[in-house]
């Protein structure tokens, strides 16, 4: 079964099919973990033709090999891609993008509400490599189209955005940027492929962080792009020369984990939806961030191009670091842990997860507090997950 056979199933089929047909051996039901480093070839003009990619194989696992081409054939399914490359982890998939297709002199636009790691390739690597950027407001749409069409070689997005939750309109700027000759580049790690895909509303390229939702077991690292077969032969280019390779065993437990995503997710959501609503009736919570709440700024836009809001809130403390110390070792049923997307929920600050690398100073200016804080939702049950966090906050009250 080729992966245009899927074409009309649901997510749900998708995840647990798509892709694992070609790499069965041995009536084997399940995708093995291939751990050899190369692939040999009696035949060596047929050796040659794989190496130079006339005739499908594999000859070197840093250039492919066939449990991570599972992988990447399910990731193409779900979000309508010609083609997907994997890379050991989520940075190294956003990394990796954007040395493929900068050049000194060249100039990028994006937001400040990236994620920290991203942030910081911003910040600072690129510029060091002579590229030009520009971080924009990320809720001044006037200002990103504006910069836009001033010219740029790459627009990057992250929607929604980690760990604010802002929402940007993705067609809108995919339209603007393709206005203005620049590849549109997206991180969807928080939507995942089930609740948005952005390939559809005019991007070139997305990403995920693997390691997140798709893993959702909190047990591996890895990353993953898709795309057209000509921007991700470039892509696969790169990742081959500079070697931030999948392994095969990471990609099983990739593939492994994948299979349950959209039960996960659907049962995350449900909670998020549920802590979301009480935070914002706790009196010692200043904002809550939730693109699923009709009060939320990106709410109408998240409704038209999510099927889903996800499983991640973000919530402001009253009295800021002092009230999280407090707070956070009174949960129970509760990982403090900088990862997200797994099946048990995390909480965090951005301090120490999604904007670890960067200065109190830096966070300020992006417009993250110290009192801002991360609920990764995992799949416990509602219920636990609300009577526990109502606890905490009555501690909380009789600390303060």
């Amino acid at each position: 079964m080729n992966n245009a056979d899927y074409k009309n199933a649901g997510a749900g089929t998708k995840v647990v099919w798509a892709g694992e047909k070609a790499a069965l051996a041995h009536n084997a039901t399940q995708v093995p973990i291939m751990l050899s480093a190369a692939f040999q070839y009696d035949d060596i003009d047929e050796w040659y033709d794989v190496a130079m990619g006339d005739k499908p194989g594999h000859i070197y696992s840093r250039m492919s090999n066939p449990t991570v081409r599972a992988l990447e054939e399910k990731i193409c399914v779900l979000e309508g891609a010609e083609n997907a490359v994997a890379f050991a982890t989520g940075m190294a998939a956003i990394s990796s993008t954007l040395y493929t297709f900068l050049r000194p002199g060249d100039r990028v636009v994006s937001v400040k509400d990236t994620y920290g790691g991203t942030n910081k390739i911003f910040d600072e690597f690129l510029p060091g490599m002579g590229v030009e950027v520009r971080l924009c407001p990320t809720e001044d749409m006037a200002l990103l189209e504006s910069e836009i069409a001033a010219g740029c070689a790459v627009l990057y997005l992250e929607t929604p955005t980690n760990p604010t939750l802002k929402i940007l309109d993705i067609e809108r700027l995919a339209r603007a940027g393709k206005a203005a000759g620049a590849l549109v580049i997206i991180d969807n790690t928080f939507a995942t492929p089930l609740n948005q895909n952005p390939l559809e509303l005019g991007v070139d390229i997305v990403l995920h962080s693997a390691t997140k939702f798709l893993s959702g077991h909190a047990d591996v690292m890895g990353g993953v792009v898709c795309g057209s077969g000509e921007l991700m032969q470039r892509v696969a280019h790169y990742r081959e020369i500079n070697g931030s390779s999948l392994d095969a065993f990471s990609a099983y437990l990739i593939i492994r984990g994948m299979k349950t995503l959209k039960l996960r997710v659907r049962q995350q959501e449900a909670s998020a939806m549920a802590l979301a609503r009480y935070l914002q009736g706790e009196p010692l919570v200043e904002q809550v961030n939730y693109p699923g709440l009709p009060e939320h700024p990106g709410h109408d836009i998240a409704a038209r191009q999510m099927k889903g809001y996800g499983g991640i809130v973000s919530f402001v403390l009253r009295h800021g670091m002092d009230a999280v110390r407090i707070l956070l070792p009174k949960l129970v049923y509760a990982n403090r842990a900088g990862n997200l997307g797994a099946v048990e929920t995390i909480y965090g600050p951005a301090r120490t997860t999604s904007h670890v690398e960067n200065t109190l100073e830096e966070r300020l200016a992006l417009g993250i507090s110290e009192g801002l804080v991360r609920i990764s939702v995992g799949i416990e049950d509602t219920d636990d997950l609300l009577a526990d966090l109502k606890q905490a906050f009555d501690q909380l009250r009789q600390s303060l």
